[in-house]
């Protein structure tokens, strides 16, 4: 008996469903820097996030004050719902919180958060931060992705920014993770008992960029410790 091809329209949404996005590395958007331009002595925060995020950051934010130091945040989300995710943090937060734009200045009192439809890179322009934006190719399946923002914070900022990777499936951030922490940085991860999937924390931990793991609650304290003052010398923590 001879088979009965399928019809076109069914054929095409069987090819589509089978094939898979290939997973490319951080090196598809931006490399690890030799001699990048550094960026001003400023204390930075930088955030990773996936399944589970969208209440962890608004937990995360809520108790940081008005001042603090920038937070530049990548969540994996859809784009069509990162600016009212972020509108709805701005209502909700004391430090002004927005969706990043490209090429602009990084500010003390400010969140960043990445676009859905782009990588967010922090840049340096004219002695300051600035935030950019990649349409590159997706990492580790993702865009944006974490792995990518670390790499570019390892680049330009090293010792003076404070990495936080947060609830998700995958290993998204834990390369970047452990680039930041070779450049200076200090790390921490959210621990198992207070993720939704503790996924990317496992790995960032496995790979050896953590160097702290507290509950999701416990973490604005310690970073508002770490940007108060200056380190003291049996803190650990670099200065």
């Amino acid at each position: 008996m001879t088979p009965i091809d399928p019809p076109p329209k069914r054929t095409r949404a069987l090819h589509e469903a089978m094939v898979i996005t290939p997973s490319h590395s951080a090196d598809v958007v931006l490399p690890v820097a030799d001699k990048p331009p550094r960026g001003p002595a400023e204390r930075l925060v930088i955030v990773g996030a996936s399944t589970g995020g969208t209440e962890a950051l608004k937990r995360f934010l809520i108790p940081m004050p008005a001042d603090s130091a920038p937070i530049l945040i990548a969540q994996h989300m859809p784009e069509m719902f990162t600016a009212p995710f972020a509108a709805r943090l701005d209502s909700l937060c004391a430090m002004t919180v927005k969706e990043a734009e490209h090429g602009e200045l990084v500010k003390a009192g400010h969140v960043y958060v990445a676009p859905g439809h782009s990588h967010l890179l922090l840049g340096v322009a004219n002695g300051r931060y600035i935030c950019e934006l990649s349409r590159a190719e997706p990492v580790n399946r993702h865009r944006p992705s974490v792995d990518v923002l670390f790499r570019s914070v390892a680049n330009h900022a090293g010792r003076h920014a404070l990495g936080v990777i947060l609830t998700g499936m995958g290993r998204d951030g834990a390369l970047g993770m452990l680039e930041m922490k070779r450049a200076g940085a200090y790390n921490l991860a959210q621990d198992e008992a207070s993720c939704v999937v503790f996924g990317m924390p496992k790995e960032a931990i496995a790979y050896g960029g953590v160097d702290e793991v507290l509950p999701l609650d416990e973490l604005p304290k310690r970073i508002l410790s770490w940007l108060k003052n200056q380190p003291a010398k049996n803190d650990g923590l670099p200065t």
